[in-house]
């Protein structure tokens, strides 16, 4: 009996064991099969610096279509990209950034997913940052370019080209690529390839410099006029002077005319390539490396991108930064209806942006903001808008009432006001700021910016030991003093300048407002210095808001500059 029981017993236990093997049994997934036939690996130097990198693979699926697709290159070049995107000529892709090259180490690497099919042939863009190349040579304008020569892939390419394309007139003086055309057959999966090359270029073709913002207003007005004006803050990247610079318009934009932060007419503005409406800026100052400047561009778009949708619909397309030649970091467009027109459809011109509709009482606004801008994201706008004739009588109707109003206010006045004997004395006349006034203030206002610098200087030296305290007391006690009947004098000029009211008492408003700006500035950095040293902040946190903060303050300091400059202006 025993014998049987046992015997059951192993029996049943082989039973489970082949059981539990065949539940732990799963059907193989089939592995996608795919032969890279060609890349095409384009390499081009914008404008201001930027890299952009264009890769275009050619695919033969030969079993299951992959769903996604890595590439990358060196993991030293990861920390300098700036945007990523893939597309083909009916669609764009998904990209996740930074993910691992299979289990390979040392790469950067992208994925890029296909929801809708594996295409046979598509694009993967990359932009880089400009501090891959270096001016090496000022006086010659020799230049060296960091970059990856090949593109890293998990399985090999049968044909590879390779180009470096940059502006006409360049000079290849030497590389690891040996030229600017390479290529190679069967190059080998996880291809590992920083490489450089150094070139002369004739001229400012090339400058290295960030377009901090570009701020556009399009402006329609009731009679289907429309105006157009680019706000630009620029940094200098490169160590030689920028003096001038190359911008692009609208295409068809005509009467254009440039402006400094002031408001005053800025250099020449010439048009150097008609066909891309691209256009040389003589700056007013030359811009010294890490400092920033401000410039406007106005001018007039033709009125044939209005079309009448229907009686009282309009609708405005137009294409926003086809033609640029240079990556803009924070990119801004305002659209500015005529009074009382409003906004029916926004079109797909708008998708991948943040916007949003500003209304008035008698006027909408559309605002589009967008950052890391190249020519090919293509961005327009197309949007259809209500407007009525009737309101081109609204501003002169809403006039002749209210004179109406007021004429009859005074007539109903005078009629009932007692008459009384008016003795009539010597006017007194309007207070009036003299030029030697003037002159006075400029030069005790910049003697007053001059001794803030030197405070700032000297705090900075005792601190860092440079000068003994008791020198630094002494100087430091000075200085204050001198400041002290500065800041009086000048407060004295404030008061009578806004007596007189006008343009003084405006230029004193934005003095002040300005002056306002440079404190809040001052206090915002001493309190991320303090954040930073208690460990609250990182130290990429700090130097973004430190950089934003010394441009601010550099900015509130330019106007008071452009302030004091129209003042001694006025003394001539």
């Amino acid at each position: 009996m025993k014998k049987s029981l046992s015997r059951f017993a192993l029996l049943a236990m082989i039973v489970l064991i082949v059981l539990s093997a065949s539940s732990m049994v799963r059907p193989a997934k089939a592995q996608a099969q795919y032969i890279i036939d060609s890349v095409h690996h384009t390499v081009q130097v914008l404008y201001n610096g930027y890299v952009f990198i264009n890769d275009t693979i050619r695919l033969n699926v030969t079993g299951e279509a992959p769903s996604d697709f890595l590439i990358g290159f060196p993991e030293k070049y990861g920390v300098q990209l700036v945007k990523c995107f893939a597309f083909n000529e009916s669609s764009s892709f998904p990209v996740t950034l930074d993910v691992p090259l299979n289990d390979r180490v040392g790469f950067y690497a992208v994925k890029v997913e296909f929801p809708s099919g594996t295409p046979h042939f598509f694009s993967v863009g990359f932009v880089l940052s400009n501090n891959l190349l270096t001016l090496v040579n000022e006086n010659v304008s020799a230049f060296l370019l960091d970059f990856p020569a090949h593109p890293s892939l998990t399985k090999p390419v049968s044909v590879f080209n390779g180009s470096i394309v940059l502006p006409l007139g360049a000079q290849y003086d030497n590389g690891t690529t040996g030229g600017f055309t390479y290529s190679q057959v069967n190059l080998p999966e996880f291809a590992y390839s920083p490489a450089n090359i150094s070139y002369l270029l004739v001229g400012e073709q090339t400058q290295i410099f960030d377009v901090v913002s570009l701020n556009r207003e399009i402006r329609v007005d009731e009679f289907g006029n429309i105006a157009g004006s680019d706000v630009y803050v620029i940094e200098n990247k490169r160590s030689k002077d920028m003096n001038s610079i190359n911008i692009f318009l609208p295409l068809n934009a005509s009467n254009s005319v440039a402006e400094d932060q002031f408001g005053i007419k800025a250099g020449s503005l010439t048009q150097i390539d008609p066909a891309t409406n691209r256009y040389g800026v003589g700056l007013t100052r030359q811009i010294a490396n890490g400092q920033t400047t401000s410039f406007t561009i106005k001018y007039d778009l033709p009125n044939d991108l209005l079309a009448q949708v229907s009686t009282n619909n309009f609708g405005l397309n137009m294409s926003l930064f086809r033609q640029v030649d240079y990556l803009i970091n924070d990119a801004s467009v305002v659209i500015v209806l005529p009074e009382g027109g409003s906004f029916v459809e926004l079109q797909s011109g708008l998708t991948g942006g943040v916007y949003g509709v500003d209304r008035s009482v008698f006027q909408e606004s559309l605002t589009l903001n967008r950052q890391n801008i190249i020519a090919l994201d293509d961005l327009s706008i197309d949007v259809t808008y209500a407007y009525t004739p009737l309101w081109l009588s609204f501003r002169p109707t809403m006039w002749v009432w209210a004179a109406a109003i007021v004429g009859s206010v005074i007539a109903f006045l005078a009629l009932r006001r007692p008459k009384v004997s008016v003795q009539v004395g010597a006017p007194t006349g309007a207070l009036k700021v003299r030029p030697e006034t003037l002159k006075a203030f400029s030069d005790a206002y910049e003697e007053r910016m001059k001794i803030e610098s030197e405070l700032e200087t000297l705090e900075a030296r005792v601190q860092k030991g440079k000068i003994p305290r008791r020198r630094y007391k002494v100087r430091r006690r000075m200085l204050e003093s001198r400041l002290a009947t500065l800041a009086r004098t000048s407060d004295e000029f404030k008061e009578r300048a806004r007596a007189t009211g006008g343009k003084y008492a405006d230029l004193m408003r934005q003095l002040e407002i300005s002056e306002t700006e440079i404190n809040e500035a001052i206090s915002n950095i001493k309190s991320i210095e303090a954040r930073h040293n208690r460990g609250e902040l990182s130290l990429e946190a700090y130097r973004k808001l430190l950089g934003d903060y010394e441009h601010r303050k550099e900015d509130a300091e330019n106007a008071i500059n452009g302030i004091l400059l129209r003042l001694r202006e006025e003394t001539r």
